[in-house]
């Protein structure tokens, strides 16, 4: 499983974050190349929550099929760390499982 990004959120947060699996394509000034061939899209993805607490409100395909986007709630832990999964199918079949590592914290 690849971790793709940690973030820091608040405990009350409710925050959408991105897996980009063509960043190059998609302009990101930080990439080095995609993950995804030229071509090809997300056919099929599944988000799953690390923990009961963390809550998944919804999810979408974005940046013409090659991002997800998934809008995250809950997860108020402070000394959890709280991992979202993805499971990605792609048009020319490859399959492959993403991760997203999630710290919370307490603002002053």
């Amino acid at each position: 499983m690849s971790t793709i990004q940690t973030y820091e959120r608040t405990t009350t947060a409710v925050l959408d974050y991105k897996i980009d699996l063509a960043p190059l394509t998609n302009g990101r000034d930080d990439a080095v190349s995609d993950w995804l061939a030229a071509g090809e899209t997300i056919a099929s993805y599944t988000p799953t929550s690390s923990d009961v607490d963390l809550v998944i409100d919804s999810s979408s395909l974005a940046d013409s099929d090659t991002s997800i986007v998934v809008w995250v709630s809950g997860g108020d832990t402070t000394d959890t760390v709280y991992f979202i999964d993805v499971h990605v199918v792609t048009t020319d079949g490859r399959e492959d499982d993403f991760s997203i590592r999630l710290v919370p914290i307490q603002r002053k």
